[in-house]
């Protein structure tokens, strides 16, 4: 290998490559000392490698460097690939680069953009029930959050601004076979997917009807039967196990993907870089859909990287990317649909980036007000997702404001109906705190099972009223 490349050793370097091969041969006769007749073997095999060495190593000393003008001279064939040489120096990249443009195929006011790529264009029953969904989830958002300052669960956070990238992107995914893998702003994924009000409503209140037996904080969604993984805290744990799923998914033969959200600010986590860099060279199916909806809670994305965003990463990585207007549901349908059936197509990830703006604060424990100004949000939200949407749908001729007033009053009034009936529904008692981790409780849970309970009854004040002791 090293002649073919052109290059010689010198006679140091050959004795002392020699001097390895011999020494680790030696080791390998001496290992088993009490097998005679392995050790007569191996002498011949010292004695047979040795020439060989001997062979390779006047290779080594006559080779000569490759003649110009067969291709080696001007290209380095590099393990990780052909690289061409050049006479110049110059750096790659810097703070001025051009920025990558942002697809969209609606303005900001709701007219089509002329000449936009469609390769998916949107019927009325698809372009009905984006809107539907996107309303439903605006209403849902505005009355949960009003619960929760009424000190009926506590905590939540909304979709506010980002109704078109959550929800347009669901409707491009296949709703059993692509598995989510949400951060936790992604409850409109669940929406589309049928995930009902009464569903939300009872995990808020973390009730005995809730999946997780209320052992999540609230928003900590999770339903197999709609291929949503329950969601984590801690911010992109959740993006390497997607790319995992995905590697299983295609030695399994799937014709699917899995779907990693995320925000802007997740992707400056270790976990994210793990996640690009696994998907790309294990060559796995995944979506990575980004949500840059500018703040990282109180960071804003200027203050987070200094390149251009999420997208531009891609290449780097040896992943497709494109960044889409997250506020248009149409770009972001039209773009996550390609990505899926390239993903699928020739196995391989794709990165999106939805620009959008986080019109809310980050959660219920946040006030936004503290960090930036009034009339940045008062100008972003004028551009609203959903009414920029409805704004086209009118312009289609597909909806009308008798339908809007129907719908908001349907909504509200199935999003308290849940609330009220959620609420209605008995807690989980203490003891189920030990529960589930193992099929039979071991004695040192039981232990404390038993040490909880009768504390708790000591001093019930310092349990939730509403919460069994048992």
């Amino acid at each position: 290998l090293i002649a073919s490349r052109g290059y010689t050793l010198g006679p140091d370097m050959i004795m002392y490559h020699t001097t390895l091969v011999s020494r680790s041969l030696g080791l390998l006769a001496l290992s088993n000392l009490r097998a005679s007749n392995y050790l007569l073997g191996a002498s011949r095999g010292i004695r047979t490698a040795s020439t060989s060495v001997t062979g390779a190593v006047h290779n080594l000393m006559t080779a000569r460097p490759p003649a110009r003008g067969d291709g080696l001279a001007d290209v380095m064939h590099h393990p990780s690939g052909k690289i061409a040489y050049t006479g110049e120096l110059s750096f790659a990249g810097g703070p001025n680069v051009t920025r990558m443009p942002s697809y969209r195929t609606i303005d900001s006011a709701g007219r089509e953009v002329e000449g936009a790529a469609l390769p998916y264009p949107l019927d009325r029953v698809l372009a009905t029930r984006l809107y539907t969904t996107m309303a439903t989830l605006q209403t849902m958002d505005t009355l949960f959050y009003e619960a929760q300052r009424q000190g009926r669960f506590s905590f939540y956070l909304t979709s506010a601004g980002e109704e078109a990238t959550v929800v347009g992107s669901a409707a491009a995914l296949h709703d059993t076979q692509d598995w989510v893998f949400a951060q936790y702003r992604e409850q409109g994924v669940l929406l589309w997917r049928g995930f009902t009000l009464r569903q939300f409503a009872d995990q808020l209140l973390g009730n005995e009807l809730e999946a997780g037996k209320g052992r999540q904080m609230p928003i900590h969604y999770g339903s197999a039967a709609h291929a949503y993984q329950t969601i984590s805290s801690p911010l992109a744990t959740q993006m390497p196990h997607a790319v995992g799923a995905g590697y299983a998914l295609k030695l399994g033969g799937a014709r699917a993907v899995t779907v990693a959200y995320f925000g802007e600010g997740a992707s400056s986590e270790g976990d994210a870089h793990a996640a690009f860099n696994f998907a790309a060279t294990l060559s796995v199916p995944c979506l990575f859909i980004c949500r840059n909806n500018g703040y990282a809670i109180s960071t804003p994305a200027n203050e987070q990287f200094k390149g251009d965003g999420v997208a531009a990463r891609g290449p780097m990585y040896g992943m497709s990317a494109v960044r889409v207007d997250g506020g248009d549901a149409r770009a972001v349908y039209n773009a996550v649909r390609a990505a899926r059936e390239t993903a699928i197509a020739e196995s391989r990830p794709m990165l999106i980036e939805c620009m959008s703006y986080r019109s809310g604060h980050h959660s219920t424990s946040d006030d936004s007000t503290r960090y930036r100004t009034a009339d940045e949000m008062r100008s972003w939200r004028s551009r609203d997702p959903v009414t920029r949407f409805r704004a086209w749908m009118e312009g289609q001729g597909w909806w009308a404001a008798g339908d809007e007033a129907a719908l908001r009053t349907a909504a509200r009034k199935q999003v308290l109906e849940a609330l009220d009936a959620a609420a209605c529904v008995p807690k989980n008692p203490l003891s189920t705190m030990f529960t589930d981790v193992y099929a039979d409780v071991p004695w040192h849970l039981r232990e404390q099972m038993q040490d909880t309970v009768e504390f708790a009854s000591r001093h019930p004040g310092l349990l939730p009223p509403d919460v069994p002791i048992k």
